[in-house]
């Protein structure tokens, strides 16, 4: 078995690498783009389509990877998907990223997917706050007017001809809010986007436009069966498409592309596998006149007749097309270097720079021209001398000069007038110096948002999926006569003994880095705890004098400390002392690095995984700290780890020790232990260990342990087992934060001992109040909760109890893993109680 499963794995491997050699996956960031002849091909054919598709969702993860890869791929169309949101309030299979930094990794997901898939990703200012049950809460929350405005910008910066929506207007309240509100929204973009009076701010950087026509992407799980769906087909406007088609250059199908591309959706859990032969899709018109035949630009002019003097471009691009050798690209240049100077010369300003990124592009690759700058550090401060690599080479019998290399945003020079003789290599160093340069972090990130929107000032920021890249290299090439700049990002390059070559991304970060361990300190008693400092040199020779300034009420000693760090990506820690004051109480702690009287106050945070390129982070250095009046009982916690999240670190903040177990080591000796056993968050959906090991942890609840089972997904949930008395996972949550909670069971000894739980304990928490409660259960639970949303019946499932031999159990689908980190007073007090049940005085009813 094992060696069946490493052969699997390397199928798959080589499988994966084959698709990425061929689709120029760049999972490192900034490697150079190499282009095979059926690539080239590809290009050229995209070239000659002037039409353009936007589809338009809420999430990462929401789009229809298969119709933006049948677009892309067989029809050649320019196809963008605009995700509304950034996927923050999602939930993390692959680490403890929650929040912003997940938006973080699931941008670079979708950028991924895109990759593979050949859309381009566009977004909004939305936040993704979490789960909304209707489209009236998500729009109060979002700012309606600005995420319309952004849509409406992104229409009419992406010109489509046909904009697809996933989900339908019409139907609030039946699906996620998020998702019937990128529907209406999109729908309301339609009848907008060509009117100047809307939005016209946006009309100094781009103009009105008015695409053909705008569909749902319905299917049979939008009806109420398979029967109402068949005769929804032959009631209403719906058009299908074959799209299962297979590529031979590739030798994948579209389908097999499209799960490769939704495969890269790995913080959710998105993992697809590839299938084989046909595949319908189904478009309900909503907008604009039906096309014939299903061609979704049916009476649009795709060719380049489109644009005004598009057509001369045209017949040269069409022949290049028609007489394309597959053996040797280079034979296509004469042709591609004579449509270029006419694409210069386009009035069209829209289409002018699309078209003449892509032929430079396949220029480029026709020549198996490789160009690379690449400098010799990862990252950067401000006025840093940089060394830079730069190679080029030209592995065709066709004429290029390389004049001169131009290295923005700064106009340094690097002359080379060389000629660049068939493969040949040619290469050189120069350096130059950073200047003013802007921090590389998400600019999305830089200045605090609201609950429902980012806060981006910069109208032509708006909707990039990444800060753009400004530290470039220009390459000025001269083509027998023709001038083409080519430009590229400039990377870092290193070898690694593993992997090779690794190319990742450049950054420019400030000198000094001030972070503190945990984003959130809680002080359980008066005490004083304490608290280090990292200090991360981004330059040699640091002398700083580092503070940790604090909010009235919170003694902070010594004032500052001084401290020398002679080599870059050398660290300090420092500690200082922090005493809370008397009562309970909320505040922020912000070290602060003063060097040459300049102070920095941002750490510098990296995100690293195999899929995604490197992210360098410069973000707020703050930490909240909370004074709590806590008492707990018990002390050594068994924390059985679930998919991904910092409630162990929470229990540590309040004085607990935590040892993680992994099911595999589960037994009646390692249980006996603890004091208390907490199961993590969709344990028993990732692991079928686990369920193996239900027994051994049930006996130890029955032997006089206390066992508490955070929530699992009720979807495809079928392990009977999970509680030693039946419960019924359901889909029923409660997604306000401020919805009001009722204690139905108020002398129960959870409540009570050793902290008093009441209602207010559940004022301030963030995001949801819970999800997947149970909503059928045995009478031996105690439930102790009621809450609802508006408009709703009570759930009373969200947190149960009981006896069970010697010991207790609980069930709670409350979000203690979005609470906790957040520093949520109430939630720290009532997981206290759970931990602390049946070691009171008070016997607990059940």
């Amino acid at each position: 078995m094992k060696e069946l499963a490493y052969l699997t794995r390397t199928m798959r491997r080589y499988l994966f690498l084959v698709f990425l050699s061929i689709h120029s996956f760049l999972a490192q960031g900034q490697k150079p783009e190499k282009l095979n002849s059926s690539q080239i091909f590809e290009k050229i054919e995209d070239l000659n389509f002037l039409g353009t598709a936007l589809y338009i969702a809420a999430h990462p993860d929401d789009e229809n990877t298969t119709m933006i890869s049948y677009l892309a791929n067989e029809v050649h169309a320019r196809t963008g998907y605009l995700s509304l949101t950034r996927g923050d309030g999602g939930q993390n299979l692959i680490g403890p990223e929650i929040r912003e930094l997940l938006g973080v990794i699931r941008t670079e997901e979708l950028l991924a997917a895109r990759r593979i898939d050949g859309g381009v990703q566009r977004f909004t200012r939305a936040n993704d706050f979490g789960f909304s049950k209707h489209p009236d809460e998500t729009l109060e929350i979002w700012d309606k007017d600005e995420v319309l405005g952004d849509v409406v910008w992104a229409i009419r910066k992406f010109k489509p001809d046909v904009i697809i929506n996933r989900f339908d207007h019409r139907t609030p309240g039946t699906t996620h809010g998020h998702h019937t509100s990128s529907a209406i929204l999109s729908h309301e973009a339609f009848d907008l986007v060509g009117d100047a009076s809307q939005y016209p701010e946006q009309l100094k950087y781009t103009q009105t436009w008015q695409p053909k026509r705008q569909f749902l992407n319905t299917s049979s799980w939008f009806y109420r069966n398979r029967e109402a769906f068949e005769q929804a087909m032959k009631d209403s406007d719906l058009i299908s498409m074959e799209i299962g088609v297979y590529y031979p250059s590739y030798g994948l199908s579209n389908n097999e592309i499209s799960s490769l591309s939704r495969s890269q959706h790995k913080s959710q859990g998105m993992g697809n596998t590839g299938s084989r032969g046909s595949q319908m899709e189904y478009l309900e018109l909503i907008n604009g006149d039906k096309p014939k035949d299903g061609n979704l630009f049916d009476g649009i002019d795709t060719s380049w007749n489109r644009v005004k003097g598009g057509s001369a471009i045209g017949d040269i691009l069409y022949a290049v097309q028609e007489n394309y050798d597959h053996g040797n690209p280079a034979a296509s240049l004469p042709g591609l270097i004579k449509a270029y100077s006419l694409i210069t010369k386009l009035e069209d300003t829209h289409w002018r720079p699309i078209k003449e990124n892509q032929i430079k592009q396949v220029i480029k690759a026709c020549a198996g021209l490789y160009l690379e700058a690449v400098t010799d550090r990862q990252t950067a401060t401000k006025n840093e001398n940089v060394t830079l690599e730069v190679e080029a080479i030209n592995r065709s019998d066709f004429p290029v000069k390389l004049d001169d290399i131009i290295v923005l945003p700064y106009g340094e020079r690097i002359e080379a007038a060389t000629t660049l003789n068939d493969n040949t290599d040619f290469s050189t160093r120069a350096s130059f110096n950073t200047g003013n340069a802007a921090l590389t972090t998400p600019y999305w990130l830089r200045e605090e948002g609201t609950l429902g929107m980012y806060r981006v000032d910069d109208q032509q920021l708006i909707g990039e999926p990444e800060t753009p890249r400004v530290i470039k290299a220009v390459f000025d090439l001269d083509f027998d006569g023709v001038k083409i700049p080519i430009t590229e990002t400039i990377a870092y390059k290193y070898n690694d003994r593993v992997d090779g070559e690794v190319f990742e991304p450049f950054e420019i970060v400030p000198p000094v880095s001030v972070a503190i361990d945990e984003p959130v300190i809680i002080f359980a008693d008066a005490k004083p705890k304490n608290i280090t400092v990292k200090v991360t040199a981004y330059t040699n020779n640091l002398n700083a004098s580092v503070t940790l300034r604090a909010s009235p009420g919170w003694k902070v000693t010594p004032t500052s400390i001084e401290t020398i760090i002679p080599q870059k990506g050398e660290s300090r820690t420092l500690a200082f002392e922090v005493t809370p004051p008397a009562n309970q109480d909320q505040a922020t702690i912000e070290p602060v690095a003063t060097i040459d009287g300049k102070e920095y106050n941002l750490k510098v945070q990296h995100i690293d995984y195999k899929h995604i390129p490197l992210q360098t982070l410069s973000l707020s250095a703050k930490a909240k700290v909370v004074r709590l009046n806590i008492e707990k009982k018990g002390n050594y916690i068994g924390y059985i780890e679930g998919a991904g999240d910092v409630v162990p670190q929470g229990l540590e903040q309040m004085g607990y020790q935590v040892a993680k177990i992994s099911p595999e080591n589960i037994t009646p000796v390692l249980l006996k232990q603890f004091d208390a056993v907490v199961v993590g968050i969709r344990a028993y959906n990732v692991s079928q260990e686990l369920r193996f090991k239900q027994p051994q942890l049930l006996d130890y609840v029955k032997n006089g342990g206390t066992m508490i089972v955070q929530y699992n997904t009720a979807r495809g949930f079928d392990f009977d087992g999970v509680g030693p008395y039946p419960l019924a996972l359901s889909n029923d949550r409660v997604t306000r934060e401020d919805a009001a909670v009722k204690i139905l069971d108020p002398k129960n000894e959870l409540l009570n001992v050793p902290n008093k739980i009441t209602e207010d304990d559940f004022k301030g928490w963030v995001q949801e109040r819970g999800l997947y409660f149970p909503n059928t259960w045995d009478s031996h639970y105690t439930p102790i909760f009621s809450m609802h949303d508006d408009n709703e019946a009570a759930s009373d499932g969200s947190l149960l109890i009981t006896k069970y031999g010697e010991g207790h159990y609980i069930y709670t689908g409350l979000s203690f893993f979005r609470e906790l980190p957040a520093g949520v007073p109430g939630a720290f007090r009532l997981f206290a109680n759970m931990l602390s049940v049946g070691k009171n005085d008070e016997k607990i009813k059940g």
